[in-house]
């Protein structure tokens, strides 16, 4: 629905976008994870293991973003007048 010059579903839409792109580089940066952690990179490990600590706290705001569009939509008043 269209309200206040914003299409919920299409807003929704893209945000579930965005976090199917997050969700893609989490899995790259446990990739690297591994490869660092395997490769005796401790320090560098440590670094892309904190990266997905993010990452997944960013998927986790857009999941309640996600569920907030539909909440946050003005319900539209409307007026039927006999003329």
């Amino acid at each position: 629905m269209c309200t206040n010059g914003i299409n919920a579903s299409q807003l929704r839409g893209a945000i579930e976008q965005v976090d199917e792109a997050v969700a893609l580089t989490r899995r790259w940066t446990h990739r690297c994870y591994h490869s660092a952690f395997d490769g005796q990179l401790p320090r560098t490990a440590d670094k892309l293991k904190a990266v997905q600590v993010l990452l997944d706290e960013a998927r986790a705001l857009l999941s309640e973003a996600g569920d907030l569009v539909e909440q946050e939509v003005p319900v539209a008043s409307v007026t039927v007048e006999l003329v």
